[in-house]
């Protein structure tokens, strides 16, 4: 894919990871949005458009030296990558934030009653993951693999039960939009994660985890948004033509 064939702000990204943090720095979202065009996105926010592509070409002419090239990657490798890192990353992190709110709200709730809201919204989205996640494991991802192994072995896929793979990523990225609007809102309520002055040094901690807890949001669902999803559809479609 060359410059001038990329069209969306999630294909940029899906280029060179780098151009993530631009994306961020103009409060543009790159992973739930990212099907808009550079064209939409600077017209809608008032930005220079001829600024951000200074910017963004700036990214792709410097070299990238850890970089990953996840759009180079087979989608089974891919798949892993997400379940492994991601999903776990989730998981892991959902038991280390909610003890700390549970305890913010007990002991600054009173001075600081967004704290109740954070908390609320937090464990609702850690229940709505654990779902999605699961939906993921156990439905999607079994399929794309199935795929996978049918172009390796020149063979067929089975018919699935939700017909075809459009209907789960429909549902799934309905699902990263909730999630992305529900983290919009905690980023609101944080002053986008600063801690207050009278906080303490769990409220601290609590603010980091926020925020690091988003920022891998935002690449899970990009990976899968611009990359995983949009691939795994092109693959199904190759089986439909090959019958």
């Amino acid at each position: 894919m060359s410059l001038q064939e990329i069209t969306t702000i999630g294909d940029f990204v899906a280029k060179d990871f780098r151009t993530a943090s631009i994306f961020t720095k103009y409060g543009i979202d790159f992973c739930c949005k990212g099907q808009k065009t550079i064209d939409e996105v600077c017209k809608k926010k008032g930005i220079n458009e001829a600024v951000l592509l200074d910017e963004l070409n700036a990214v792709f002419a410097s070299k990238n030296e850890s970089g990953i090239d996840f759009n180079s990657w087979p989608l089974d490798l891919l798949v892993d990558y997400i379940e492994k890192t991601h999903h776990r990353f989730v998981e892991e992190k959902t038991q280390d934030l909610i003890p700390f709110l549970d305890k913010l709200c007990n002991v600054h709730g009173s001075n600081h009653p967004e704290l109740l809201e954070i908390n609320e919204l937090f464990k609702s989205s850690a229940h709505e993951l654990a779902l999605h996640m699961k939906k993921e494991e156990l439905i999607l991802f079994p399929f794309v693999k199935e795929m996978i192994n049918g172009t390796k072995n020149h063979g067929s896929v089975s018919q699935p039960q939700f017909g075809t793979i459009k209907n789960p990523i429909a549902a799934m990225m309905q699902e990263h939009d909730f999630e992305g609007e529900r983290f919009r809102r905690i980023a609101v309520l944080t002053n986008n994660y600063t801690p207050p002055e009278d906080a303490c040094n769990t409220y601290r901690v609590t603010y980091a985890l926020l925020q690091e807890f988003e920022q891998d949001l935002h690449k899970h669902i990009h990976l899968e948004n611009n990359i995983l999803f949009p691939k795994a559809k092109a693959l199904e479609k190759f089986f439909s033509t090959e019958e």
